[in-house]
């Protein structure tokens, strides 16, 4: 069974956050991405990005309650320390 939580975030440049997140993690594991969409395949689980006209969603998905509380965090650090000049936080749901 697969555990997922998202988070959503008003911003009018989805597709910057979904490029740097994929670049930033290509180097270490698989990822694919566009202007509209990103998957980034941790060893523990996924996390998929979907820009859309008002902002971004953000996606994580792990068989195990644990690594979904790891993949919001490694995903969350990540994405407010590049968003920091917009000041943007998740709230995962």
């Amino acid at each position: 069974m697969q555990l997922h939580t998202s988070a959503y975030v008003a911003t009018s440049t989805p597709a910057r956050y979904i490029s740097r997140l994929c670049k930033h993690f290509a180097h270490k594991i698989p990822v694919s991405f566009d202007d509209q969409q990103g998957r980034i395949e941790f060893d523990i689980g996924t996390s998929t990005l979907q820009a859309s006209a008002e902002g971004l969603t953000l996606r994580v998905e792990s068989s195990n309650a644990d690594h979904l509380l790891k993949l919001q965090q490694v995903i969350a650090s990540h994405f407010e320390r590049f968003a920091w000049k917009e000041a943007l936080n998740l709230e995962w749901r």
